[in-house]
């Protein structure tokens, strides 16, 4: 029996935010209407180098889109999928040759298997969580609604 898979915990997911400079959006979609699009816009706004990987594109948002993680121009410190759970764990050997620091599986997604495998291999893992409202939140921008509301609060600020 495998040991189960430890949680990426609040500080750890605010650590990898904080020290991340670029981040592949691997399954992004072209469609507005598509959540992975809603995230990869929000993340072009932020400090973060972005990187589309689809191979159904050759840009998202005007961005150049890559075929694969290791047509992309450096290795991002996040690669964040967006794809089937039966596709992760293919993601997570790419991501795994590339030297990608952390996984990190999108809302609704979880793969233990692969989860494991990338731990194996030295990487960090964020599963079940979408990266643009975990930065949102750290950053004092998120509202229920996943968005800035723009509002000053008094609540203190981490900063990113």
């Amino acid at each position: 029996m495998t040991a189960a898979v430890p949680e990426a915990s609040p500080r750890d997911r605010l650590r990898i935010i904080r020290t991340a400079s670029s981040a592949a959006l691997v399954g992004v979609s072209a469609n507005p209407i598509r959540s992975s699009n809603f995230v990869a816009s929000y993340l072009v706004r932020t400090s973060l180098r972005a990187y589309p990987v689809n191979p159904a594109y050759d840009e998202v948002l005007g961005l150049t889109c890559y075929p694969t993680l290791a047509d992309l121009p450096e290795v991002p410190d996040i690669v964040d999928i967006f794809r089937r759970e039966e596709a992760i764990p293919g993601v997570v050997e790419e991501a795994i040759a590339i030297g990608a620091k952390v996984v990190w599986f999108q809302l609704g997604l979880r793969h233990d298997e692969a989860a494991r495998m990338a731990i194996d291999a030295g990487l960090e893992v964020v599963q079940d969580r979408c990266l643009k409202i975990e930065h949102a939140r750290f950053s004092g921008k998120l509202h229920l609604g996943g968005f800035d509301t723009g509002v000053i609060s008094s609540r203190r600020r981490l900063p990113l």
